[in-house]
C-alpha cells in the first residue's frame, strides 16, 4: 500500500484566489478529524478549509460550503488516481474575488493536492498481523 513519508504542504494561486493543500499521513478516521479540526482553527480566516481522507477505517470528504461536489470529492479521487492510503488532505482556500464556476473549483481542488502529492514523498507499507501460538507437544 502507498502512502506518504511525512506532511507536507504546497499553495497555488488561481485567479487572485490562494490554494494551500496540507497533506498528512494517517491511519484512522479519528486521526483524520482532529488533523481537520486543528487546520480549521488555524486557518479559521479562511473561506472554505474542503477535506478528503482514505484511512485504514474508512473513506470521506466535505466540500465545506463550495457548491456540492466540486471540491471534496476532486480531492479525494486525486488520492484514488495516485493510489494513496492513510492519508488526509486539506485544501484552504482564500477567495479571491473572482468566481471559478463548478469547472474551475473542480480543477482547483484537484490541482492543488495532484501539486502537494508530487512535492511528498511516497513509501510503500506492508502491515503484517504476528500472531503467537502456543500448543502442547503431543
Amino acid at each position: 500500500m502507498k502512502t506518504i513519508e511525512k506532511a507536507v504542504q504546497s499553495e497555488i494561486n488561481i485567479k487572485k484566489s490562494q490554494f494551500i493543500c496540507s497533506l498528512f499521513p494517517t491511519k484512522t478516521k479519528k486521526e483524520s478529524k482532529e488533523i481537520i479540526q486543528k487546520l480549521n482553527q488555524q486557518y479559521h480566516d479562511a473561506t472554505h478549509n474542503c477535506t478528503a481522507y482514505i484511512t485504514n477505517d474508512g473513506e470521506g470528504y466535505d466540500d465545506n460550503g463550495e457548491p456540492s461536489g466540486t471540491a471534496g470529492k476532486p480531492m479525494i479521487n486525486a488520492l484514488r488516481r495516485n493510489d494513496l492510503h492513510n492519508v488526509t488532505a486539506v485544501v484552504t482556500r482564500y477567495f479571491g474575488g473572482i468566481k471559478l464556476g463548478a469547472g474551475g473549483l473542480v480543477r482547483a481542488y484537484s490541482k492543488s493536492v495532484l501539486e502537494a502529492i508530487e512535492a511528498s514523498e511516497i513509501i510503500e507499507v506492508e502491515y503484517y498481523d504476528v500472531y503467537n501460538i502456543t500448543f502442547n507437544y503431543s
